[in-house]
């Protein structure tokens, strides 16, 4: 079959001879692919600090995203997002779809953490605690385990296949789908209760659903971290892209010293540097073979760049074995790599106008939702009139007004909800004594998170309507709580009208 090649646009350069003389037409075209296959990235294994911390936090945020669906709670799962019940269960809070609120409110509280701490030390998320960095290191872990570090890699992929060829590669292949498929199992696990989804799985029993969500999440799982990669940060992710409108030049981020570097050269351990004019720099290339993203540092901080500081794991080693001072690349600011400030000296600029902004405004968003978590109530109360009739004219004369109660338990625990007239604002005769009353029944129960509703028909006499025709008054209507053995747990006090008729 004919292949077609792909469209290409011609960039015309002129040679200086040509410029020189005012030419219009140009001695050579150069013809630039736009749709060029990038090349396959190959980082090396680094060892030292940071590279320690990542791992801290592989282990930390993996054994809270495959642990927490087995932990148990009230003799229940402890985090379950259940859509058939139409509720969500986290430890003892229980949210149901009125509490959409504090969904709306986390995220708020999440993005204005991830301004707050790039305006202060640029991408740590990206570089330490986001899932695609996460599994990336996962999987790059397994295929270093069986194929080799980066040359041993490198000499795999540009070879012929050969049974040992073959054997690494479908070990790696095997390894990367059982974990991509135990991956779309959990998170599946926070939807479908995970004991029964084990129970299931053991069966393959899944309901289509529950089919389709642990193979999509493990097929993104199986191709961001095992092919995409460096991709997704550089040319997906839309972070890289507005991060520059987030930091400043008084951000700590990961620099290159170019004053101490340059210019660089090879040399041996015994060479005097100054002797040969070269800078602490070897030009040895291990903080871009390092790289996940593949960018060389010492160009500058990059969009590129996620922050994993394993190019200054990589150049400590180096400047460590030569007896040079660490810190050629480092975390620091560029005003401090710039004027040469201390640490001190650059810790003292991080109370600036914006990062100040940002810090007030997650405080308050944190407060608030904290103090409305802790004030929000074990059962809410919504009263809605009828609307078929404002009032009812019984046959004695009297009035009666009928509102439907919609109840719900915001609790894990069963709840005795009794309603009774309030003591305040309800209409009373020339001795003060309440005129109306309720003459439907006044309790419920209803289980834990569940709703319901209760008709509640209040009537007024006669001559206590007279006095009050074609008004609307206000009234209190009193709901209790209480709990199994009868103890009052809360009272909530809602506002209505009482209608009249001429």
């Amino acid at each position: 079959m004919h292949n077609t090649p792909s469209r290409v646009i011609p960039i015309r350069a002129l040679t200086p001879a040509a410029v020189s003389a005012g030419a219009a037409e140009p001695d050579r075209e150069v013809v630039i692919d736009l749709y060029e296959k990038q090349p396959k990235i190959y980082p090396r294994a680094v060892h030292g600090w940071f590279a320690g911390w990542r791992w801290a936090m592989v282990w930390l945020t993996q054994l809270v995203f495959y642990g927490l669906p087995w932990l148990q709670w009230n003799g229940r799962q402890a985090v379950l997002f259940d859509p058939t019940q139409r509720r969500f269960q986290i430890f003892g809070l229980l949210l149901q779809p009125q509490d959409f609120i504090y969904l709306a409110a986390l995220l708020v509280i999440s993005a204005l953490a991830l301004f707050f701490f790039t305006a202060m030390a640029g991408r740590l998320w990206c570089g330490y605690a986001c899932p695609q960095t996460v599994y990336t290191e996962i999987f790059l872990w397994v295929e270093r385990r069986t194929e080799g570090d980066r040359l041993a890699r490198m000499r795999l992929d540009s070879g012929p296949w050969t049974p040992v060829k073959f054997a690494r590669k479908g070990s790696k292949q095997t390894i990367w789908i059982l974990i991509s498929l135990f991956t779309g199992f959990s998170f599946v696990g926070y939807f479908t209760p995970i004991r029964t989804l084990a129970s299931e799985a053991a069966a393959l029993s899944f309901s289509p659903w529950e089919w389709f969500w642990v193979l999509f999440y493990g097929f993104a799982t199986y191709g961001n971290a095992g092919y995409l990669r460096e991709q997704m940060c550089k040319f997906i992710c839309p972070y890289a892209r507005f991060q520059s409108a987030l930091i400043d030049k008084d951000s700590m981020v990961i620099a290159y010293d170019s004053a101490r570097g340059d210019p660089r050269g090879g040399r041996s351990r015994k060479a005097d540097r100054n002797t040969l004019a070269l800078g602490d720099c070897l030009d040895c290339k291990l903080c871009v073979h390092v790289c996940p993203t593949g960018i060389d540092i010492r160009n500058g901080l990059q969009n590129e760049c996620i922050g994993c500081a394993a190019c200054i794991d990589a150049c400590d080693d180096v400047m460590d074995r030569m007896g040079y001072r660490k810190g050629l690349i480092r975390y620091s600011t560029e005003n401090g790599v710039a004027q040469r400030l201390s640490r001190r000296e650059m810790l003292r600029r991080v109370a600036r106008p914006r990062v100040l902004i940002y810090g007030a405004l997650l405080g308050a968003a944190i407060t608030t939702f904290a103090v409305s978590l802790w004030q929000r109530p074990d059962f809410r109360v919504d009263i809605v009139r009828d609307r078929a009739a404002l009032a009812r004219v019984a046959d004695d004369g009297a009035i009666e007004n009928v509102y439907q109660l919609h109840l719900v338990n915001a609790t894990e625990r069963p709840l005795h909800l009794s309603v009774a007239l309030s003591n305040e604002g309800n209409p009373r005769d020339a001795s003060g004594n309440p005129v109306l009353r309720i003459v439907t029944p006044t309790s419920t129960t209803l289980e834990a998170g569940s709703s319901g509703k209760l008709s509640l028909r209040l009537r007024l006499g006669a001559d206590a309507a007279e006095p009050l025709r074609g008004r609307s008054s206000t009234i209190g209507i009193d709901i209790t709580a209480a709990g199994n053995d009868g103890s009052s747990l809360q009272t909530m006090t809602e506002k209505s009208t009482f209608f009249v008729p001429r």
